[in-house]
């Protein structure tokens, strides 16, 4: 599958999530974290954030396992921010994972992170 073809599929899949197509819930009320993560990150990483959701197959390199505790612990928020809200490339890795800047404020990004923090395993301890 070229290039083209896997952005063109996540284009779809945020134009879709953004419509509120593939979100958990009907309230009229903002989406928390949980429902955020299925619209922008589920298409990519999975609805257990294993790195295997259904556009997964056809990328190269595969979307980072948010399971895996070893690598998850070892990021900063400050790095998971940056990549939410700027995409990947701003820390210097995959070029392929859009920014949702644009698409989340920053108290929503901040709760992603969180959430994202809570598939860990082991789970994330922060430093004091």
């Amino acid at each position: 599958m070229s290039r083209i073809t896997v952005r063109a599929m996540a284009s779809v899949a945020l134009v879709l999530g953004g419509i509120g197509i593939g979100t958990v819930g009907s309230s009229d009320a903002e989406p928390k974290a949980p429902e955020k993560f299925m619209t922008f990150c589920v298409p990519c990483h999975g609805p257990a954030g294993k790195g295997d959701g259904p556009a997964a197959a056809a990328l190269n390199p595969k979307p980072r396992n948010f399971t895996d505790g070893k690598y998850m612990n070892a990021r900063t928020d400050a790095q998971l921010t940056n990549v939410i809200k700027n995409g990947s490339a701003a820390e210097q890795l995959s070029p392929l994972m859009a920014s949702y800047g644009s698409m989340l404020n920053n108290q929503e990004i901040k709760d992603v992170v969180g959430y994202i923090r809570s598939l860990a395993v082991p789970k994330y301890q922060p430093k004091k």
